[in-house]
């Protein structure tokens, strides 16, 4: 494909599929990606591989590059099929619950497949759902009464961007923190509450004693959803 940056090659959600073959096993790059997503879900991103791909497909791996040309285009597979389930968020009349929506559904989506959180943050993802949800999410704030122009939503998009991945990674984290060290959050509290307690004593830390023993403690998805509602308060001030 001619650009005004050189020649590139197609994305992988532009390329036809390869004529489907019957044997030995038929796939499709939407097969892939589900099985590849089973195998991140179970192993995490380090223990896929194009290699372990094709031997739960049941192909050779060269049978693979097909339809992919490197892990890279893989994993845009996989992003982009987790972007489809988010995709499916209600759209409401209310710019503010569509919005609610679509955000509660990334967090189900990340806490059911840990190892999208890992690819969170960097470059933006451009699959055609990922854009779906872009396009609806940035529709539904630019509602927003604080949002006057195309600069202003570019700022809300961002800081609400950066909460939400912000906030997925922190609580993935802490589940696989749990799972490695067999010890969770309530667990670790109890384990540090003596030596905690005894530092509050000594009067150096006021304002962490009144969080520490004044502040609400919300379960994660309340947690999420509080902090989700004040940003919104604020872009709607």
């Amino acid at each position: 494909m001619d650009t005004p940056y050189g020649s590139a090659p197609l994305p992988v959600w532009e390329r036809p599929e390869p004529h489907p073959r019957s044997a030995p096993v038929p796939l499709s790059r939407a097969k892939i990606a589900a099985a590849a997503i089973q195998l991140a879900d179970v192993h995490g991103l380090d223990g896929l591989s194009v290699r372990k791909l094709a031997k739960e497909l049941g192909v050779g791996p060269m049978r693979l590059y097909d339809y992919v040309v490197n892990r890279s285009e893989l994993l845009d597979l996989m992003v982009d099929a987790i972007y489809a389930q988010i995709a499916e968020a209600d759209q409401h009349s209310q710019w503010r619950a569509t919005v609610l929506a679509i955000y509660h559904r990334t967090r189900d989506a990340t806490l059911d497949h840990e190892w999208f959180s890992d690819l969170l943050g960097g470059r933006p993802h451009l699959g055609p759902h990922a854009l779906a949800v872009g396009e609806s999410t940035a529709a539904a704030l630019s509602q927003a009464p604080a949002v006057r122009d195309i600069d202003d939503l570019q700022r809300i998009v961002g800081a609400l961007n950066a909460f939400v991945i912000g906030a997925l990674r922190r609580e993935v984290t802490e589940r696989r923190t749990a799972r490695t060290t067999g010890t969770d959050v309530t667990t670790w509290q109890k384990t540090l509450g003596p030596y905690l307690t005894r530092m509050l004593k000594t009067g150096r830390y006021p304002t962490v004693a009144r969080l520490v023993i004044d502040g609400a403690h919300l379960n994660p998805e309340e947690t999420f959803h509080h902090n989700l509602i004040t940003i919104l308060d604020g872009i709607t001030s």
